[in-house]
């Protein structure tokens, strides 16, 4: 089962590379003015972290807003899309190195792009000021979840790599649910986390199941945001190219760190662009080029 689930995501991956760097080729001169050594720094460093087990997409959204690189409008888009390849590295790493039921796995694996297929078109046609409502919630969940690992609030895991009957099926309605908020930029890891370690099962499994539900639901989903044009191409190629390099380095050179403070640290940024949304979307700016019959697309006005 492994092996058709591996064959699955390479062949879905294949047909999303091929559409997202299609529409990359064919767009390039709608490239925004934000410089590449900020982008490929983003998208490095934060895919090195995600391989390590922290997250990338409340950091992402938080540099993105913060250094102005991406509109609040499209950044679920554009991480959606950028960080497919480098989370399809990561899950096909994974699935190699830690034992998981492939019943289980599969199971979870799949309900994830079924949920992130139906989250993507709704998102792709949502106003700015409700994605920074549903993002501000969002980091404002993850913050919760990370603050509860801290303190040793979660339940620390069993010994089980599989599970079956009414846990297998929570689990894969959790797997669908978090793969529908993934496509407004609320991460899957953090809630995964959680609902493997609750249900009993041994803390390392929950790195193939996240890697490989997250990699499928990402190649299933973000096709969506690049018909949709809801996307930042540039961005999105820099968290590409530069997130494959930091997955390879976090995998096979860095493999673990002292993640404590880092995580104290990452609390505090999410919760600090959570409620930076909030404000945000409390000012109801207008937003640029877009009216009833168009979307936005091509480059991100910064000022």
């Amino acid at each position: 089962m492994i092996v058709i689930l591996k064959t699955a995501l390479g062949l879905l991956t294949s047909l999303f590379a091929f559409y997202y760097l299609s529409d990359v080729i064919r767009k390039r001169a709608s490239f925004s003015s934000t410089p590449w050594p900020l982008l490929a720094g983003t998208g490095f460093i934060t895919n090195l972290l995600d391989t390590l087990g922290i997250g990338s997409f409340a950091q992402q959204t938080a540099l993105f807003k913060f250094f102005k690189m991406v509109d609040d409008r499209i950044i679920p888009g554009t991480m959606n899309v950028g960080n497919t390849l480098a989370t399809v590295t990561q899950a096909f790493i994974f699935m190699s190195v830690v034992s998981v039921k492939p019943l289980t796995l599969a199971a979870m694996s799949v309900a994830a792009p079924v949920g992130a297929v139906l989250g993507a078109g709704v998102v792709a046609q949502m106003s700015r000021r409700k994605i920074q409502l549903g993002m501000g919630f969002g980091l404002l969940a993850i913050a919760l979840i990370i603050l509860a690992g801290l303190l040793n609030w979660f339940p620390v895991g069993g010994e089980a790599i599989g599970l079956t009957g009414g846990k297998l099926v929570l689990a894969v309605a959790m797997s669908f649910v978090f793969g529908a908020l993934q496509t407004i930029g609320v991460g899957f890891y953090a809630p995964c986390m959680a609902t493997v370690y609750a249900l009993g099962m041994h803390p390392k499994t929950a790195f193939p199941i996240m890697m490989t539900a997250t990699a499928m639901l990402m190649a299933a989903g973000s096709a969506r945001f690049v018909k949709e044009n809801a996307y930042d191409r540039k961005a999105a190629v820099a968290l590409t190219v530069f997130g494959i390099l930091g997955v390879l380095l976090a995998a096979f050179v860095v493999k673990s760190l002292p993640l404590t403070v880092m995580k104290w640290i990452v609390l505090g940024v999410v919760l600090y662009t959570s409620v930076w949304m909030f404000i945000s979307a409390g000012r109801r700016s207008p937003e640029p080029g877009r009216n009833r019959n168009t979307r936005i697309a091509g480059p991100v006005q910064r000022g």
